[in-house]
């Protein structure tokens, strides 16, 4: 008896032991995004951090191969690829069965499965006139008797959700047909975006206005803990389906190396995602000196001298087993003009004239030396290398030039007073407003601007805030101008020409730029595929866009990422923001 209860009291002692054992082993993987995040629903959410985190938690019926270049579709929640018909108007999107959406009270604690009536709810949620979604420019115009939706929810919200149409048609439990006004290339990239995901409607109409802060999806992690703007926990779901991981051939080394250990296995791999928001750029790379971070993407440019030396990784944190890989992004930089705006905006020459002589007295060149250290190159049109349809032979016709800026000013008008600073043409006087981050970064650009406008005696005030904030304020019209940048959404041109639409105006259109002329070209090149004919209608609508200068075009982006040498199956994708669930670590339960 003595002996039992002997074994007893340290079986107790013990417990605690083999407990921590147990926490330590498990696999977490410490990321970042940089901007606090907005809404943790797919139909709203437009920054890159939100949409990092709703691409782990939501399911598009596409996918990218991990692996593939160029980049490649394959099945997500589909049991194979769509059906296309002869006419390529009419899509077949046959689900799999048994996929399932995380438990939550919205289910009264039954399991419920993904069906083809979710997708279609959710693609029908991006009519919502009540949600205002910035992605509704992914479907507007395309589906057959989507204008009937768009005529009907303007005097009922609802018939969103009442009105069928032959675009949308849910065919049984398990088969959706899309059906499309005429041929579009690019139409399947637009469904492997996170806003084309799928919701379950017990869950919005349960939680209303605040879905978006209960994330309900059949993705790979679900939500765990969450600190607001601080932290954010993401789980691996034990609803997840657990997908073998499929690839073509690999090409290259890396990607030949990451085939190999992904061979056979499913994923997700790690147990916990935890994701820290860190706005400020030296908090960024400090946390991955200090290995608080497993991954450093795109580092921060003013402080690439802290890791990088002559191009290259520091020889002591190639010592520790840090690696290195260059990365050109789907990312464009550039500054928007409200063409709303009584002081900034409208098409007559006088407006013209003060865009245009803003756009020359930016100066690509030391930006990219003195601020961006190098890691960027100057922009000529929206589109960024390796989107399809970007041409390296074309050039911009508006370049540095103040000799010129200040010309144009002074033809137009706007007339320097005693003080140096101009007026407008009508004598009253001259100030811009413009949007900045209320961070380090955001007080630097603020500078930058200060002196590019000094050169041209135009006054600037500067409205600090958060990134979410900005975007709130620009969909309502109330943000004269801003520094913003783009990511791609897909690999293709119509992704980027899409924000200077003017019927997507308040939406991805926040410079509100409504041209006919290239309205008109836009719709026809989204008809075209790649090639000749429709490279030469962006080049026009390029045109267009520097005759009008509803964008000061800054730069693109070349990224430094860093990994710790405990991250294995690491490489970053041109098009979805994340790869967490194929990523591993090494010896879990080992200090950091």
């Amino acid at each position: 008896m003595r002996i039992r209860q002997f074994l007893a009291a340290v079986l107790l002692l013990l417990l605690p032991f083999f407990y921590l054992q147990e926490v330590q082993a498990a696999k977490v993987l410490n990321v970042l995004i940089t901007n606090p995040e907005s809404s943790f629903d797919p139909a709203l959410a437009s920054d890159i951090g939100t949409m990092s985190i709703n691409e782990n938690l939501f399911e598009p019926m596409l996918r990218y191969d991990y692996l593939a270049r160029p980049v490649r579709l394959q099945p997500n929640t589909l049991s194979a690829m769509p059906e296309v018909s002869a006419d390529g108007l009419t899509y077949t999107f046959r689900l799999q069965k048994g996929i399932r959406f995380t438990m939550d009270a919205a289910f009264a604690g039954k399991e419920r499965e993904l069906t083809a009536e979710d997708y279609a709810y959710s693609l029908r949620r991006l009519y919502d006139p009540v949600l205002k979604s910035p992605w509704l420019f992914l479907l507007e115009g395309k589906l057959q008797g989507d204008e009937r939706l768009l005529a009907a929810v303007r005097q009922q919200p609802d018939a969103a959700y009442q009105i069928a149409i032959p675009g949308i048609e849910v065919v049984d439990r398990y088969t959706l047909k899309l059906r499309l006004k005429q041929p579009d290339p690019g139409f399947l990239l637009t469904l492997a975006t996170p806003a084309t995901a799928a919701v379950a409607r017990e869950v919005v109409e349960m939680y209303g206005s605040q879905a978006g802060n209960h994330p309900v999806g059949t993705g790979p992690f679900k939500l765990g803990s969450w600190k607001r703007s601080f932290r954010i926990e993401l789980v691996a779901s034990p609803s997840y389906r657990r997908p073998v991981f499929v690839t073509e051939t690999a090409k290259d080394e890396d990607a030949r190396h990451v085939q190999l250990s992904l061979k056979g296995k499913t994923y997700p791999l790690v147990d916990v995602v935890n994701v820290l928001v860190l706005e400020e750029q030296q908090a960024r790379v400090l946390a991955f000196l200090n290995r608080e971070l497993d991954i450093l993407e795109q580092v921060p440019p003013p402080l690439s001298e802290m890791v990088l030396q002559n191009g290259q990784l520091k020889p002591q944190l190639a010592q520790q087993g840090i690696r290195l890989f260059w990365f050109t992004p789907l990312q464009t930089y550039y500054v928007w003009m409200n063409m709303d705006d009584p002081v900034i905006g409208g098409y007559t020459r006088e407006k013209i004239a003060l865009r245009r002589a803003i756009a020359l007295s930016y100066d690509a060149d030391s930006d990219i030396r003195l601020i961006e250290k190098g890691l960027a190159i100057p922009a000529q049109t929206p589109l960024p290398p390796n989107v399809l349809g970007y041409d390296p032979q074309w050039k911009s016709p508006v370049r540095h030039h103040l000799a010129m800026a200040n010309a144009l000013l002074d033809r137009y008008g706007y007339r320097r007073g005693q003080d140096g600073y101009r007026s407008l043409p009508d004598g009253s006087p001259l100030e811009l407003v413009m949007h900045s981050l209320a961070n380090a970064t955001g007080k630097l650009r603020e500078e930058v601007w200060r002196r590019h406008m000094e050169t041209i005696g135009v006054r600037i005030r500067f409205i600090s805030d958060k990134h979410g904030e900005i975007l709130k304020a620009a969909r309502l019209g109330k943000v004269q101008m801003t520094e913003a940048n783009w990511v791609g959404d897909f690999p293709d041109g119509e992704n980027f020409y899409q924000l200077l639409y003017g019927p997507n105006a308040g939406k991805a259109n926040y410079s509100r730029f409504n041209l006919p002329e290239f309205n008109q070209l836009f719709e026809q090149s989204r008809r075209l595929a790649d090639g000749p004919e429709r490279k030469k209608l962006y080049s026009r609508m390029a045109y267009l866009m520097h005759a009008y200068n509803p964008w000061v075009l800054r730069t693109h982006p070349l990224s430094a990422d860093l990994v710790q040498p405990r991250v294995q199956n690491y490489l970053r994708h041109p098009v979805e923001f994340t790869n967490w669930r194929y990523l591993d670590i090494q010896n879990p339960a080992g200090s950091r």
